[in-house]
């Protein structure tokens, strides 16, 4: 599976969403990373339901890569349009009925990927291999970005991997934390397919977001 880039929308130019979108779709970049979170499970809130739904009349290539840091998130799933094309990502430490939750997802053409914490051993997933359609790893703690990378994060992803493969399906792995340009080659070589680009890469200050997004697409291939 070739490496794809998920740009994260909250680091973006706040004022030029709609122009940021614009921008990247236009450079053929694989999905848009939006994050939602409810100021309970994690202290922050970010984007909201509204402005998620609304990026479906934006994009015409890349897909929704829609992250839930949400207590019971299939609350939101309505309000978001969630449907056909959209990996949604929710955390197994927020969801009451994680098996409800995902055939909720699925039942609306989305691909359920389960997310994972730092604090969150990698052996959870073993159960729900065979029902979801990725897994994704946070390398730092949920809520902000900018954060450190949390240490031993680079086994965790290579334990999630050799969990995969040994499942015997071909589940993308997606890394969301620090994907840093001295860190993301690394998180490929560990088997990441999807990397959540933010401030620590595409959005540093002083950066092309073109050239960023074909030096990053170089890099993780």
């Amino acid at each position: 599976m070739r490496g794809m880039l998920s740009p994260s929308l909250m680091c973006a130019d706040v004022l030029n969403l709609q122009r940021e979108l614009t921008v990247l779709d236009e450079l053929g970049v694989d999905y848009i990373h939006l994050d939602f979170m409810d100021n309970h499970f994690v202290p922050n809130i970010t984007l909201d339901t509204e402005l998620i739904k609304k990026t479906k009349s934006v994009l015409k290539h890349m897909k929704r890569d829609i992250h839930i840091m949400a207590f019971e998130p299939q609350q939101y799933f309505d309000r978001m349009e969630i449907g056909e094309g959209d990996i949604v990502s929710v955390h197994y430490e927020a969801c009451g009925d994680l098996g409800a939750v995902i055939a909720d997802i699925r039942a609306r053409g989305a691909k359920a990927f389960v997310a994972i914490s730092p604090d969150t051993e990698p052996d959870v997933l073993s159960q729900w291999l065979g029902k979801i359609d990725g897994v994704l790893v946070m390398t730092v703690y949920p809520g902000f970005a900018g954060r450190p990378i949390v240490p031993g994060s680079m086994e965790k992803l290579r334990a999630v991997r050799k969990m995969i493969d040994e499942s015997g399906r071909s589940l993308p792995l997606e890394v969301d934390g620090h994907v840093s340009w001295d860190l993301c080659a690394e998180m490929r070589a560990c088997g990441a397919d999807i990397f959540v680009a933010g401030s620590s890469s595409l959005y540093q200050k002083g950066l092309d977001i073109g050239q960023a997004v074909e030096r990053m697409t170089e890099l993780v291939q």
